[in-house]
């Protein structure tokens, strides 16, 4: 034996054994090696796949949950862009059929005038939710939630000091319900979910004074806004400034997954989370009071009570060829009002009582100062004096 083998404890015979040993562990590692690898292929590949149908399941629990049922539903038809992380359908601003201008004038305009508040100590409000078909612009229809048959609902006007008793039904297929920006109650049993077939019954005392947005607060808020769930409520203060002419208007917003010619459209709630409508609109409808104009005398008040119901765009209220000469900012109807002001930001979500005072005859554009905005539709005339012919703006 040699010196080096008796040193590292080597014996005579010790190199076959080891050539031997090698040559098992080469042929061991040899299989298990490629078979650890593809172990860990599929280890990885899996957790791909994991992720993915994770992300997938997300973006379906959102749609759901937003839509609160079946794409099936009315008002949730086509509804593939309101899914986590999808693309916009084309923006569908300004699509009109050969015929608009006939359907715009055959089109029943949206009462604007203030209605009366009921008398006594009680003001009984009945609102019964629906899903329905509207036209939105001159052969465009779309598929709404709604308070009643209309977009937007009733005018609510009651007076300061009133006790608001509310009947909400659901003649839906999915859960609704009624939050009332004017009423100082705990939302959580008030503002609760009705489910369809269902009714509900509360009361709040109406102490605030203003113009006030009521909607579905049903989650997500937000799409059931957008679909069409809101209306104006009007609490009257005890000394309020006399007008001759007093009109209601809500400014909205539209985001349609398609034209709405052949088909009504329905919510595009990419487009609506982009916050890039297709026609914005007062009372519901583009261009309705350029057709149909409001009307007013020389020399008389007219009072606009402006809320804007967004759900995302602030309302920058203007008339063309005056000043508001009062302006209660934020509906603030226990502060004195500014005077002789050009353009009124109105806040989604919020309101705004504007008086003007129009000497001369002629018409008077009422806007959103965001020309964006006019583009799509929300632009309406004041026609002083009942003169002849129109103007666009």
């Amino acid at each position: 034996m040699s010196t080096y083998q008796a040193q590292v404890g080597l014996h005579p015979g010790d190199d076959g054994d080891r050539n031997v040993g090698l040559k098992l562990f080469a042929l061991f590692a040899g299989v298990t090696i490629p078979v650890v690898m593809l172990i860990g292929l599929w280890l990885a590949v899996s957790a791909f796949q994991a992720r993915d149908d994770a992300r997938h399941a997300a973006a379906t629990v959102h749609r759901l949950s937003a839509t609160g049922s079946s794409a099936s539903m009315p008002g949730m038809t086509q509804t593939a862009s309101a899914t986590v992380g999808a693309v916009a359908t084309p923006s569908y601003a300004g699509i009109a059929p050969a015929n608009a201008d006939a359907l715009a004038m055959r089109h029943a305009a949206y009462p604007a005038v203030l209605p009366p508040a009921p008398a006594g100590d009680v003001a009984a409000v009945k609102l019964d939710i629906q899903h329905r078909a509207v036209s939105i612009a001159p052969g465009i229809k779309y598929e709404a939630w709604t308070f009643g048959s209309t977009v937007p609902g009733p005018v609510v006007h009651v007076r300061q000091g009133q006790l608001v008793k509310v009947t909400l039904h659901n003649s839906s297929p999915m859960p609704h319900s009624v939050d009332f920006h004017a009423a100082q109650i705990a939302p959580n049993v008030a503002f609760s979910d009705v489910q369809p077939g269902g009714d509900k019954h509360f009361s709040f005392r109406a102490t605030a004074p203003g113009v006030f947005m009521y909607h579905c607060g049903t989650a997500p808020a937000f799409m059931h806004i957008a679909n069409g769930m809101y209306g104006a409520i009007i609490v009257e203060p005890k000394a309020m400034p006399r007008a001759d002419r007093e009109y209601v208007l809500v400014s909205s917003e539209w985001y349609l997954n398609s034209a709405g010619e052949k088909t009504p459209a329905a919510l595009d709630l990419t487009k609506a989370d982009q916050m890039t409508p297709d026609w914005v609109t007062w009372n519901g409808y583009a261009g309705q009071y350029k057709t149909h104009p409001l009307t007013a005398d020389p020399g008389q008040t007219v009072r606009f009570w402006v809320v804007d119901a967004g759900p995302s765009l602030n309302t920058e209220f203007h008339v063309v060829g005056t000043v508001l000469a009062r302006a209660w900012l934020n509906a603030d109807l226990v502060d004195a009002p500014q005077h002789e002001i050009q353009t009124a930001v109105v806040a989604a979500g919020g309101g705004g009582v504007f008086d003007v005072k129009i000497d001369k005859p002629g018409i008077y554009p009422f806007v959103s100062h965001s020309f964006a905005s006019v583009q799509m539709g929300q632009v309406g005339l004041l026609n002083v004096g009942h003169v002849a012919g129109t103007m666009s703006h």
